[in-house]
C-alpha cells in the first residue's frame, strides 16, 4: 500500500522550486486509500449547481465578501472570463456552503486556498484536508491573468474539468498559472488580510498548523462609487475638515475642475481621507496633505480601488492666491490624485499649470496655525492629523 503522506514529502523535496505552487494545488487530489465508504461518499457529496439564472451583467453588480478570523475579503466577479464558475460560487455561498469551512492550506505571500467543505468538521485528518468538493465543473480557462488579488479554482493539475467548490487566491503574481486554472474574481478590499493568512504557521506540506476560519461568505450588491455620475450641481458641496489644529471650511467649485471636485468628494465620502496628515509646509506658499502614506501604519483603504489618476483641468483665469484649493501633482500634468493644497500666498508660477477646484470659506485661523507650526524643513515636527473629511449637510 502507498504511503500517501510520505510521498507528498518525496514529491515537494524533489520538485523544481518554481513548480511548488502546482503541486501546492494538485496534492489536494491525493487522499489514503484505505478511507472508509462513509468518509467516501462525504467526498463526493456534490454542492448546489450552479444559479444559471444570474447572468454575467448581474454579476457584474456583485461581490463576495469573506468574513476569517483574521478579517474581511471582498472581490467581484470577472463573470464574462468564467460564468459557470461565477454563477456556481453565487450559488453556494447564498447557500451558505462556506460558512463554517476554511483556509487551510498556504505559500506564504503566495497564495491562500480554502473552502472544502471537510473543514466544517473539525474531526476531519489532516491528510483529508483539501480533498473535499473536486471533479464537479468543467475548465473555463480564459486570458484573465493570476495578478495579486485573482481569485480562482483549484483543480488537479493534468486531469480536465476537476475544478469544484475549493478556491484560491493570489497573494502574489502567479504566472505560471494563468491558462492553467479557471479564475473568476478580483478582490477589491482586503488584501492586507489576503496577505495575513498568507503568513499563518504551516507544516512541511504547507497546510496550516492552525485553519484560518471562513466564518461566512455573503454575496452583496457592489459599493457604489459616491458621486460617479453627480451632475455639476449635485457636486456644489462644502467640506469640512477637522484637523488636529482647528476646522477649515471649503467650497467646492465644480464648473472649474468637474472631475477633480468628483474625485475629492468622493474620498471624502468615503473616509478616504480620515486620518491622513498635512505633510508638507511652506510659510506663505502652501500647506499640503491628503496622501494615503501618511495615514497610520500606511494600512491600505477600502476606497483605493476608486483611487486613479486625474487629466488636468487648469484654469487660464483663476488664479493661486491665499485660500485656494488646488491639487497636487507629479511632473506629469495628469499626474494629481489625492494629494491637494491650500495656497497661503500668491503663487503665479503654478496659475494655469495646476488644477483648482475649491477654495477656503472659513476656518482661516486655522491655516494659519499650520502655517505657523514648527517644522524642519518642510515637513512639520509633530504629526498634524486631518482627523475627518466631511461633506457638510
Amino acid at each position: 500500500m502507498i504511503d500517501w503522506y510520505q510521498f507528498r514529502r518525496w514529491t515537494i523535496m524533489r520538485i523544481p522550486r518554481g513548480q511548488h505552487l502546482f503541486l501546492c494545488l494538485a496534492l489536494v487530489a491525493l487522499w489514503s486509500p484505505g478511507i472508509s465508504a462513509a468518509q467516501q461518499k462525504k467526498r463526493d457529496a456534490q454542492p448546489p449547481q450552479a444559479d444559471s439564472t444570474v447572468t454575467p451583467e448581474e454579476a457584474a453588480q456583485l461581490e463576495a465578501v469573506i468574513a476569517t478570523d483574521l478579517g474581511v475579503v471582498r472581490f467581484e466577479f470577472v463573470a464574462g472570463k468564467a460564468i459557470k464558475h461565477t454563477q456556481q460560487f453565487i450559488k453556494l455561498a447564498r447557500a451558505g456552503f462556506y460558512d463554517g469551512s476554511a483556509f487551510h492550506r498556504v505559500i506564504p505571500r503566495g497564495i491562500i486556498q480554502g473552502g472544502d467543505p471537510l473543514l466544517k468538521d473539525s474531526q476531519t485528518p489532516r491528510e483529508r484536508w483539501g480533498t473535499g468538493a473536486l471533479n464537479q465543473i468543467a475548465d473555463e480557462f480564459s486570458d484573465l491573468k493570476h495578478v495579486r488579488g485573482t481569485v480562482s479554482t483549484v483543480r488537479i493539475p493534468g486531469q480536465a474539468n476537476s475544478g469544484g467548490a475549493q478556491f484560491f487566491i493570489c497573494a502574489s503574481p502567479q504566472p505560471q498559472l494563468d491558462g492553467q486554472f479557471s479564475a473568476f474574481g478580483q478582490v477589491t478590499e482586503g488584501i492586507d488580510v489576503v496577505d495575513r493568512i498568507s503568513l499563518a504557521p504551516t507544516d512541511s506540506n504547507g497546510l496550516t498548523v492552525k485553519t484560518v476560519r471562513i466564518v461566512s461568505i455573503k454575496i452583496e450588491r457592489k459599493k457604489i462609487e459616491p458621486f460617479k455620475d453627480a451632475t455639476v450641481d449635485e457636486m456644489r458641496k462644502e467640506v469640512l475638515l477637522r484637523t488636529s489644529m482647528g476646522d477649515i471650511t471649503l467650497e467646492m467649485d465644480p464648473k472649474l475642475a468637474p472631475e477633480h471636485v468628483r474625485n475629492f468628494l468622493k474620498l471624502v465620502e468615503s473616509g478616504w481621507y480620515d486620518h491622513t496628515a498635512f505633510h508638507r509646509i511652506i510659510p506663505g506658499f502652501v500647506i499640503q496633505g491628503g496622501l494615503g502614506s501618511t495615514r497610520a501604519d500606511n494600512k491600505p483603504h477600502p476606497a483605493d480601488k476608486w483611487v486613479h489618476k486625474l487629466k488636468g483641468e487648469f484654469s487660464h483665469t483663476a488664479l493661486h492666491i491665499r485660500g485656494v484649493l488646488s491639487m497636487a501633482r507629479a511632473s506629469d500634468p495628469d499626474s494629481a490624485d489625492t494629494s491637494f493644497f491650500i495656497v497661503l500666498g500668491p503663487a503665479t508660477h503654478l496659475d494655469g499649470k495646476y488644477t483648482i477646484f475649491g477654495k477656503v470659506v472659513d476656518g482661516f485661523d486655522t491655516i494659519e496655525l499650520i502655517e505657523k507650526a514648527a517644522r524642519h524643513g518642510e515637513t512639520p515636527d509633530q504629526r498634524i492629523e486631518l482627523i475627518e473629511a466631511a461633506i457638510k449637510q
